[in-house]
């Protein structure tokens, strides 16, 4: 517990007890979310495939053996993990995080999931008299490292009430969506312009390079007019730099088209543009890619169009 100080001519300082916390999956979002958490004083139970980073347990975050250690720690259990059967391993396995939860606990899981096995899992969760959040994040490794995320949630209010003040040590433009799945509902909207944007800007640049332009400078122009975007300023920079050591890696983005293209068909909406994007990622896939950043997308371009954003037309 610490004391908070008024501001000046303010109200008198309040008390506010520091919370324990569990956070399974600490790779390279969870890793600084978790850090944030730390830092902010909270007491953190820490649980990966492979132990955590010396930058958390130094700090003071405790190493624990399994999902289910974290449960019976803490009061709030986060989940970073990469994908729908990765969440619901973590979850329901013999050991995981559903085996040592008591009644008034927490879930939030901030992986990029199915909405539909994301109700499921929060059934299953709430039946143990549990609350369970849907909170998927986007702003990459640098919006984790920054705790600038977009967090879009879903589930009910109290409960995003009783989480929203650990989820703005992580991140900015924090939203209740609605309720259970609207999160992720949200986060796969966003994956489909994320995908269609990095297309965009690399058609873009492509064009101004093979055109005869300099591309870092086309890019410096547009970034201050109406084709600006976040996109055109972190992934334009790296795909003018060479840059794909990844902060969100093509596979996952791949995963998250996936459950929007499915979805789609389900619901009798066409996607074409989300089609195109997935299949410009699948031949990057297709020539070693999956493990680049997903800005990577801009190498399926310049396979089809012989040429490369850097080299002299």
């Amino acid at each position: 517990m610490f004391k908070q100080t008024a501001p000046r001519g303010g109200a008198p300082p309040k008390e506010r007890h520091m919370s324990k916390i569990g956070f399974v999956g600490l790779g390279i979002m969870g890793t600084p979310m978790a850090g944030h958490l730390i830092a902010a004083g909270h007491q953190l139970f820490l649980y990966d495939l492979r132990p955590p980073k010396a930058e958390l347990t130094d700090k003071g975050g405790v190493a624990c053996a399994s999902g289910k250690e974290v449960a019976e720690k803490s009061d709030i259990v986060f989940v970073m993990v990469p994908d729908t059967p990765d969440v619901g391993a973590a979850l329901f396995s013999e050991n995981g995080i559903a085996a040592g939860l008591s009644k008034g606990k927490i879930v939030v899981d901030m992986s990029s999931i199915s909405p539909v096995e994301t109700k499921e899992y929060a059934a299953k969760i709430e039946a143990l008299g549990c609350e369970y959040l849907d909170a998927p994040v986007s702003g990459g490794e640098v919006g984790a490292k920054q705790a600038s995320l977009t967090i879009m949630v879903g589930g009910k209010d109290a409960v995003f009430a009783t989480v929203k003040p650990l989820f703005e040590l992580m991140g900015k433009n924090i939203t209740l969506v609605g309720g259970t799945g609207a999160g992720q509902t949200c986060k796969v909207a966003n994956q489909i312009i994320v995908a269609l944007t990095i297309e965009a800007v690399g058609e873009a640049l492509l064009f101004a390079a093979k055109a005869g332009a300099d591309p870092a400078k086309v890019r410096q122009a547009l970034m201050g007019g109406f084709a600006n975007s976040r996109i055109l300023e972190v992934h334009g920079e790296r795909m003018v730099k060479r840059n794909f050591e990844p902060g969100f890696r093509i596979a996952l983005h791949q995963k998250d088209l996936n459950l929007a293209l499915s979805a789609a068909r389900k619901m009798g909406l066409s996607l074409p543009n989300t089609a195109t994007a997935q299949e410009l990622f699948n031949a990057c896939a297709a020539h070693g890619g999956s493990a680049w950043d997903h800005s990577g997308m801009v190498k399926a371009l310049e396979m089809l169009g012989n040429f490369e954003i850097g080299q002299k037309s």
